[in-house]
């Protein structure tokens, strides 16, 4: 091929196959952009040209898909990227059962992404775009008001209900709202085909932890689900990011994924060198840039492109960039690329 794309070098390179260079991109929360289509699509679509990234992970509000089914956020109290939730919509896991398939485009929180997206391929008509959407089992239990993370708590919820009550005294009740969930995610995701995103940044969270869910915990409340969300998203190059110590990447080798996206220095993980299938995304300590150490960040890229050269392979932070971040620091990011 005589001159690669942005999509040429994409879809390549997700495909398993190597294209003429590595691609670069990175990702972070704008906090005071986010609560509006136009406010995230502007700050994408200039966030994406100052630094000229190869493809765009959308970041919208880590909320977004629970409150499709109700919960309600302050919007002017963030703690990290999380505002405090005001309301949880199933406060009790016996009404589990109260939650049903929504449409996307008439649902207010999906059909805004919705809008956004639209909005940011207008503004990005040749970059390739993967929309960010949480799994069923990270979004159920975003609902009830409790973390997706082993170490951490929702803002703003001081008493969540119980996973014992959850998985196992409402168990039925969980399957229909995973069930649900799924159904409703994967209507969103059709939906997404249609205004332009080119796959799904599909991200389990934390929930790969084995101190959150054991190997048949997850596999009875997540894998079944995931395949219905990722089935849906067939049309495009999908990425799977499983986050945080733990991260368990090999659990994923048979998921209709594309892409797998990890935290390569996170205690219990395996580095770049792990036995995968799909293609690898990552390399870079997305600590480094809370500290916006350029030589760490240049020493790892090169590190990672170097151990990589001869697979296909995309070069970015391990997990969404902290907000203060630097120009300089991202600058250093892209730069590695041809280095």
């Amino acid at each position: 091929m005589s001159e690669w794309s942005k999509q040429d070098r994409f879809k390549a390179i997700l495909s398993g196959e190597k294209a003429d260079r590595p691609i670069v991109s990175g990702w972070r929360h704008f906090i005071d952009k986010e609560q509006t289509a136009d406010d995230l699509a502007q700050t994408t679509i200039s966030f994406t040209k100052q630094y000229d990234w190869d493809w765009v992970k959308i970041n919208p509000r880590a909320t977004y898909l629970a409150e499709a089914w109700g919960n309600q956020y302050d919007f002017t109290d963030y703690q990290t990227v999380f505002p405090r939730q005001q309301t949880t919509a199933i406060s009790s896991a016996v009404n589990l059962w109260d939650i049903e398939v929504k449409k996307a485009v008439h649902t207010a929180s999906l059909a805004e992404h919705l809008e956004g997206v639209r909005k940011i391929r207008q503004g990005l008509p040749d970059t390739p775009l993967i929309q960010t959407v949480f799994s069923p089992l990270t979004v159920l239990l975003f609902i009830v008001g409790r973390s997706a993370y082993v170490t951490k708590t929702v803002f703003g919820i001081e008493h969540p209900v119980t996973l014992e009550s959850l998985f196992k005294e409402h168990r039925a009740a969980a399957h229909h709202a995973l069930h649900a969930i799924s159904l409703t995610l994967a209507d969103y995701v059709q939906e997404l085909q249609q205004v332009g995103s080119d796959g799904l940044f599909y991200a389990v969270t934390g929930t790969a932890h084995p101190g959150l869910f054991d190997e048949a915990m997850f596999d009875e409340f997540s894998r079944p689900y995931d395949s219905i969300v990722l089935e849906a998203a067939n049309y495009g190059k999908n990425i799977l990011h499983t986050c945080g110590a733990y991260a368990q990447p090999e659990k994923f080798n048979d998921y209709r994924i594309d892409g797998i996206s990890w935290d390569t220095v996170a205690e219990g993980n395996p580095g770049l060198e792990a036995d995968l299938k799909a293609t690898k995304v990552g390399g870079v300590d997305h600590g480094l840039f809370a500290v916006n150490d350029i030589a760490q960040i240049k020493q790892q890229a090169k590190e990672a492109l170097t151990l990589m050269k001869d697979q296909p392979f995309i070069l970015s932070p391990n997990c969404a960039i902290p907000l203060n971040v630097t120009d300089e620091a991202l600058a250093q990011l892209k730069q590695s690329i041809f280095e």
